[in-house]
């Protein structure tokens, strides 16, 4: 058939992962070729080894997944027929490697696991019935996978800033600046003026005691008690 598989044109979130790709369904492509029995398979095989992949005669004969790292291709998506005309209501896209469980699985089903590798990958659809393989598209262009970036190629160099970021630091900077020199205006006048009392000779004044006829001497206060100090007084003492 003429039909070639492709990646959907329009924008689509995850499009190609590290480990998946969409591709768009094919639809009316198996129109006229296949019975109400017959599959749609979908062959995945690295791009180097597409030309060496030989359908299976049988559902028997199917590559499956796990012989992907040996094999080079297998054949995942087995669905109805039915599935690819002209007017079943199907999703409009396949995702090629969704199955994350199939690394786990013993079993002998087919399997659409993640994909181990960047590829580059081609794939094609594949009309089989009870007999054997009925029909099959061609295979598509390369499709290759995303890779992570490597730590070498990341650049340690902060980025550019932009003029208002320059501009909110200078403003931040200037205001710790005045903050700073008002706290320490303070502390220097409250040490000039203990100096200052000092040198006066008021420190006695202040210590001798007098006692007046109209005025009561005032009773001692107890101080609050401190966080975590019980009795109270305990720190104070201490």
């Amino acid at each position: 058939l003429p039909y070639v598989p492709h990646l959907p044109p329009t924008a689509l979130l995850g499009k190609v992962t590290a480990t998946t790709f969409a591709l768009e369904r094919p639809r009316c492509v198996f129109d006229g070729h296949a019975d109400a029995s017959d599959a749609v398979w979908l062959a995945v095989a690295f791009a180097n080894a597409s030309a060496a992949f030989r359908n299976p005669l049988s559902r028997a004969d199917v590559p499956r997944y796990k012989q992907l790292p040996t094999a080079r291709s297998y054949m995942t998506l087995e669905t109805a027929a039915a599935a690819y005309s002209c007017s079943a209501p199907s999703p409009p896209v396949l995702r090629v490697g969704a199955d994350t469980a199939c690394r786990d699985q013993g079993r002998q089903d087919p399997c659409n696991g993640p994909l181990p590798s960047p590829g580059p990958y081609r794939v094609k659809f594949l009309l089989m019935g009870c007999r054997g393989p009925k029909a099959e598209t061609r295979w598509s262009e390369p499709i290759l996978l995303r890779r992570a970036s490597s730590p070498g190629t990341i650049d340690p160099a902060p980025t550019r800033r932009g003029s208002a970021v320059v501009v909110i630091a200078s403003i931040l900077a200037s205001l710790g600046a005045v903050l700073a020199t008002a706290v320490l205006g303070a502390l220097g006048a409250k040490v000039w003026g203990s100096l200052c009392r000092q040198n006066l000779g008021t420190d006695a004044f202040i210590r001798r005691s007098y006692r007046t006829h109209h005025i009561p001497p005032a009773l001692p206060q107890p101080l609050p008690p401190s966080c975590g100090c019980s009795p109270p007084g305990l720190c104070r003492s201490a």
